[in-house]
């Protein structure tokens, strides 16, 4: 199974068992996954009387909720909702209907993070009626937008805005959608053998104790699912836009893209959150994926973009796995085992009319130079090296949409004198000129008659 070289897959193996003893982990099971599949997976301390492996369950925690994301961005694409939608027009009759289904999926909608009963991970849990039945005028702590605040309750509404919409529970939509077409036949609502026994381990003695197991009932789509590494390793190449029939790679990259940033007590922000999906930045790199936590079980799920190198990582413990743990075996992959860059080709299919639009621009008096990408997009980088770089995308009737940064849904439009020859280009109301302020373009306000002194 293993398509890392033999010292890759030592080094993965050593970080993988120094987490264990220095986290007292009862055991821990790792992978990562590269080209869309499990590359390296191993295990540490035991399950049973067996050392585990990629095979065995785990409780996944909040891993559940991308899950869920994924259900209602089919919606989505579906055309069955819009995720500015106000969560009262499909699930009426709750005390936040005015907040919006993206809202809810970005953790931007205010709501509490838990529910209004007993602790929800360590008891069972009721239907949806009896969910919001127990909320009171403290289930709305902050305005909608106005800042991330995680929410265990708002993906448990979201599940039941799935259930409603399909017409049957969330658990058989995710069977249905998600589960069976990703290939993930050892993921579950409960646990299936073999699995983990969930352990709180003393912290100062070498002793543990058994944590519970249980249905959480309306707030499963928030943390229910039980899964593998094998199986989660789909995931990751979903995150990475192999994703196969449930989604199209557009929708997964528009998931990926960070909505809201949270904020720490000091130092800036480098943890954010998308739709469904946590967006870190971490030592220079951009990682997607989510992490888990449940009363016996830790988990976490991190994937690279640039380069499609994954990771999934699970253990049987309250506490005590080092967080940095996805990101060094992933920094291990990278620093020993890079993924080498796709080999450089001339362009196959492009439109090479737009070989005219080729060359240095001038917006005012900054150069940027345009270039023909081989997969047909136009490349706008300032040769300053400053920001707004951008790609652009043809429309297919002369104009460009911007991809990138500043630009991004932003039009370019191609002016031409009258024998057609390109005059200026017209980006976002922006005048890019042949030379700086070309006297002979439409420069908005006009160029001094004098000229240049």
């Amino acid at each position: 199974m293993s398509g890392l070289r033999e010292t890759t897959s030592e080094r993965l193996l050593h970080r993988l068992a120094r987490a264990q003893v220095e986290g007292r982990l009862p055991s821990v099971v790792g992978g990562v996954v590269r080209g869309g599949a499990l590359a390296w997976s191993a295990g540490r301390g035991s399950v049973g009387d067996a050392e585990p492996d990629a095979d065995v369950q785990y409780r996944i925690g909040s891993i559940s909720k991308p899950l869920t994301a994924l259900l209602v961005m089919r919606l989505r694409d579906e055309g069955r909702l819009d995720l500015c939608d106000a969560l009262e027009r499909h699930v009426p009759g709750t005390p936040f209907g005015e907040r919006t289904i993206a809202q809810l999926l970005s953790h931007t909608a205010g709501l509490q993070a838990e529910t209004a009963g007993p602790w929800w991970e360590r008891t069972p849990g009721g239907g949806f009626g009896s969910l919001v039945g127990s909320l009171d005028d403290t289930a709305l702590p902050h305005r909608a937008g106005r800042r991330f605040h995680y929410s265990n309750l708002g993906f448990a509404v979201l599940g039941e805005l799935v259930a409603r919409l399909r017409g049957r529970p969330w658990a058989e939509c995710l069977g249905a959608e998600v589960l069976g077409p990703l290939g993930m036949r050892r993921t579950s609502l409960r646990p299936q053998p073999p699995a983990a026994a969930g352990w709180a381990v003393h912290p100062f003695a070498d002793v543990v104790l058994p944590e519970p197991e249980h249905d959480a009932g309306a707030m499963a789509p928030a943390g229910q699912v039980w899964s593998t590494v094998s199986d989660l390793a789909r995931v990751a190449a979903l995150l990475t836009g192999d994703s196969g029939d449930v989604l199209s790679a557009d929708t997964v990259a528009e998931m990926c893209e960070a909505i809201v940033w949270d904020e720490p007590a000091s130092g800036p922000p480098t943890s954010g959150y998308g739709l469904g999906v946590s967006v870190q930045w971490l030592d220079g790199r951009r990682l997607v994926g989510h992490g888990g936590s449940m009363p016996g079980f830790l988990a976490g799920l991190l994937v690279d973009r640039s380069c499609g190198d994954g990771v999934a990582v699970l253990a049987n413990a309250t506490t005590g796995m080092d967080v940095r743990l996805p990101v060094d075996l992933l920094e291990v992959l990278a620093k020993h085992e890079p993924v080498p860059p796709e080999p450089w080709r001339p362009a196959a299919d492009v439109d090479v009319a737009a070989l005219e639009l080729v060359e240095t621009w001038y917006w005012g008096p900054q150069p940027l130079l345009v270039r023909l990408r081989a997969d047909g997009l136009l490349q706008l980088s300032p040769l300053d090296g400053r920001d707004r770089a951008a790609r652009l995308r043809p429309r297919g009737d002369g104009t460009w949409v911007g991809l990138d940064g500043y630009y991004a849904g932003e039009g370019l439009r191609v002016v031409r004198h009258p024998d057609g020859t390109v005059r200026h280009l017209d980006l976002a109301s922006f005048v890019l000129t042949r030379t700086p302020y070309d006297p002979a373009a439409d420069v908005p306000g006009g160029v001094d008659p004098a000229g240049w002194r």
